[in-house]
């Protein structure tokens, strides 16, 4: 007796996706070295932008007509995860520019505006940032005390934002603020306004390639068209950002694993100690098998997550197309969007807490197998480790993770925060 197969589900790799992620580990291998010149000297490596820039990877999940590739979320995803071998600071440029960056200014930003902005993103000509953590305003960003007023035809923005990834020279930053009503509203803020200034944030654990800043707006003048979505909105779009930044993140972990896990399997075959290799023993087994599970375990949670958020971006594009005012179609009772919405919300959130727990782990096994030669930060282990423990706090601590996926599974009434 023969099964029929009537599955859908299928995350074999297509031929046009291989090409691309072929392109994706070619540079990826050509830039391995100077990334790591980079990261012992604490500089931006400047051949990932014209490198990335050359293959597409600047705007790979960008519509063509913006200059982007037009692929899907997974295939970016896919990308992602190849990124995250070469560590996590490589790939929080890619969160900061693509995830959380030039993602929400495709999902809510005008015709004009995607016009505008977008195409320079996806050349290298524009590079994007998202500052919306505040220093007492992180996992709650209802806290949050930069303010907005209209004056003259603009909005004037004050306040201070930090931990912006790409801060010191992204030239567009998506930004949130709080208005005369206490609601908070989007900007698409250009770093050349006056009244803003960006001062890079020092003495970093790790993520040293990547440059995080400091924003100071001071009166900073904002034109009203540069409004992202519709005012009082704007923690909608942070939190939709937020799916993709998180989603950004827990794919690169799975990256993070995979190469802990050839590196430690690498060391492990060469290494004698008390009359074998290292790869013979069995405590030395038990990282590596914990290692291969937390990637399997992660990978898979990643996929079916970016397959949700698939689906919700395409329900939203379908709405776009229907209705002009698709953002208030939004805000009203929608169970289907709310139903999209809320699994792709659970499963980006599971993934994120899953597999950047699992990096963390995996990185600190591989450490361990590496003994004294993983406490350098001139061994990959070692700076996967320094990495990993950023990537448990930022894009949601895994803390608030926890009660938004118990809370999302309950209902509005069991709310934890």
């Amino acid at each position: 007796m023969s099964y029929s197969n009537i599955s859908k589900m299928n995350f074999e790799v297509s031929g046009e996706q291989k090409i691309f992620l072929d392109k994706i580990d070619r540079v990826c291998k050509s830039i391995r070295d100077y990334e790591t010149r980079c990261y012992l000297d604490e500089k931006i490596n400047d051949r990932v932008i014209p490198e990335f820039g050359e293959i597409g990877m600047l705007g790979c999940p960008i519509s063509k007509k913006y200059g982007g590739l037009g692929y899907d979320i997974l295939t970016y995803l896919f990308a992602i995860e190849r990124i995250g071998r070469e560590g996590n600071s490589l790939r929080t440029f890619f969160s900061a520019h693509v995830s959380i960056g030039q993602m929400v200014l495709q999902n809510w930003g005008t015709e004009e505006q995607k016009k505008k902005y977008l195409t320079n993103t996806t050349n290298g000509t524009s590079i994007m940032g998202f500052a919306l953590t505040e220093p007492d305003a992180g996992s709650d960003p209802k806290r949050m005390t930069t303010t907005f007023e209209e004056r003259g035809g603009n909005y004037i923005l004050n306040g201070t934002k930090h931990w912006v990834g790409n801060g010191t020279f992204a030239k567009v930053i998506t930004t949130y603020a709080r208005g005369p009503d206490g609601k908070i509203s989007a900007f698409i803020v250009d770093a050349s306004s006056k009244g803003f200034d960006a001062q890079e944030m020092h003495n970093k654990m790790g993520l040293l390639t990547v440059k995080n800043a400091e924003i100071t707006f001071e009166n900073c003048l904002v034109p009203k068209q540069n409004l992202l979505g519709k005012i009082g909105n704007g923690l909608s779009v942070a939190f939709s950002a937020l799916i993709d930044g998180r989603l950004s993140v827990a794919a690169g972990a799975v990256g993070v694993m995979k190469d802990c896990l050839d590196e430690s399997i690498r060391y492990s075959q060469k290494r004698e100690q008390h009359g074998s290799v290292l790869a013979k023993k069995q405590l030395i087994q038990e990282h590596l098998a914990t290692m291969i599970v937390n990637i399997e375990s992660s990978r898979w949670l990643v996929y079916r997550a970016g397959m949700a958020r698939q689906k919700l971006h395409d329900y939203v594009e379908g709405l776009k197309e229907k209705d002009a005012n698709w953002q208030d179609a939004l805000n009203r009772e929608n169970k289907e969007y709310s139903a999209l919405r809320n699994k792709a919300d659970r499963l980006a959130a599971i993934a994120k807490l899953h597999a950047t727990n699992a990096a963390f782990d995996c990185a600190n096994r591989a450490v361990q197998v590496f003994g004294s030669y993983g406490y350098q930060k001139t061994s990959r282990v070692a700076r996967h480790f320094l990495d990993s423990r950023a990537i448990v706090i930022y894009e949601g601590a895994n803390e608030v993770l926890k009660l938004k996926i118990a809370s999302l599974e309950m209902g509005a009434k069991y709310d934890a925060y």
